[in-house]
């Protein structure tokens, strides 16, 4: 059984959230500000956290902040703020997918089983020791294996989204995959929000495995086709 924390001020969005969860057989706890979220998580091993932002003691943001600090765990955002440079801000900060207020909770749910499956496939819980696979270009390593990151022998920490991003072009070198097509492997369903979803996480990517960002080494942009990790010996 997974174990979901739903984290908003409005105890009424709380408790009908708690109701769709629980009747898809997930255990379902409860926080109404950031710091009641923060200290659950000392205290149960969750799988996922639905987060509102706009909330009172402890905000969304600054929440997600102190998490990303320690955990890789999935974080639906769940916000009444629906203009685009709200959701760049969400996702910079840490979140893995943004659900603007009014919302279907049908469609809420769908996105947490979305999140669950990537992270038990891809993510930190894969825990396979039999082998190590490696993939190198230049002095960019990324051990699958124990999920590291490394450029130059320096580590580089990346959620989890960014890590499978990075992951798939890694394994692919030199080939060039859009924007669509980056976000239909890595979110698991269609590619109706792609561009501003995989450009933040891209950027993101960037910022930590390049020396100069703007002029990068590994992670090269094709303008108007997509992305690619170079091939360097």
């Amino acid at each position: 059984m997974y174990t979901i924390l739903v984290c908003d001020d409005d105890h009424e969005i709380v408790d009908a959230i708690d109701i769709y969860l629980q009747q898809e057989g997930y255990k379902v706890l409860k926080a109404y500000n950031g710091r009641e979220a923060l200290d659950v998580l000392k205290k149960e091993d969750v799988h996922l956290i639905v987060l509102d932002l706009m909330m009172p003691e402890m905000d969304g943001i600054h929440t997600m902040m102190e998490i990303r600090k320690t955990s890789s765990i999935p974080i639906i955002v769940l916000s009444a703020k629906s203009q685009d440079s709200d959701k760049i801000l969400g996702l910079n900060v840490g979140a893995d997918d943004y659900v603007t207020k009014p919302f279907n909770p049908l469609e809420l749910v769908a996105r947490v089983k979305s999140q669950l499956r990537r992270y038990t496939t891809l993510g930190t819980m894969q825990d396979d020791k039999s082998s190590e696979h490696i993939y190198r270009t230049g002095g960019l390593v990324v051990n699958d294996d124990r999920k590291e990151v490394t450029v130059d022998g320096e580590p580089v920490r990346l959620t989890r989204i960014e890590y499978n991003i990075l992951l798939l072009l890694i394994q692919n070198k030199g080939k060039v995959f859009s924007i669509d097509e980056i976000y239909e492997k890595i979110w698991n369903e269609e590619a109706f929000y792609a561009d501003n979803t995989v450009t933040v996480h891209i950027r993101h990517i960037r910022e930590k495995i390049e020396i100069d960002p703007k002029n990068p080494k590994y992670l090269k942009v094709l303008w108007g086709i997509g992305y690619k990790i170079e091939s360097i010996d």
